[in-house]
């Protein structure tokens, strides 16, 4: 069975953009443990979500479950005022495409963020930290939360935006 932390790697190699990965970089770029980036790229393997021969995801498969399935497995839970990292449509790119009129933004809970929200929990707890060395990753963690929580509006927006940046 998944869990939110295979879902936290898979997008990091889908966010590498090649093959040429190790469990280890993976583990430090995440900061996780080696044998937690290994359980969870087995667990997408036996998924099928990875390819784990060509070491790449397989797109098709994980953009049908990003929409159809992860708003569904890893439902946001929200949480009270706090200080953090913008998430969901209040994130690039989103943040660019849908203006909103919501004066209270999600953030993932992170005491060097800069902007005040609603605490969204993240597919994992050290997204904030492995969002911060690598924007196209930061950017396909935040279209995520916007299918797993958002309004109609920002999910239709974040999943054309994931079908570019999948296809």
């Amino acid at each position: 069975m998944l869990k939110s932390q295979d879902l936290f790697v898979l997008l990091k190699i889908l966010a590498l953009e090649t093959d040429d990965w190790r469990y280890l970089d993976l583990a430090r770029s995440l900061f996780m443990s080696t044998s937690e980036v290994h359980a969870s790229v087995k667990r997408c393997h036996e998924s099928r979500l990875l390819d784990l021969r060509k070491k790449l995801p397989r797109k098709e498969v994980l953009l049908e479950f990003l929409i159809h399935g992860a708003p569904y497995a890893y439902p946001v839970q929200r949480g009270g005022l706090t200080r953090g990292m913008p998430t969901s449509f209040a994130a690039p790119p989103l943040s660019e495409l849908v203006e909103h009129q919501l004066a209270i933004p999600p953030v993932w809970r992170f005491a060097e963020g800069a902007m005040t929200g609603y605490e969204v929990t993240p597919l994992h707890r050290s997204a904030p930290k492995a969002a911060l060395l690598d924007t196209k990753f930061y950017e396909l963690l935040t279209l995520v939360d916007a299918l797993r929580e958002g309004r109609a509006r920002e999910r239709q927006f974040a999943r054309l935006e994931l079908e570019t940046r999948i296809a």
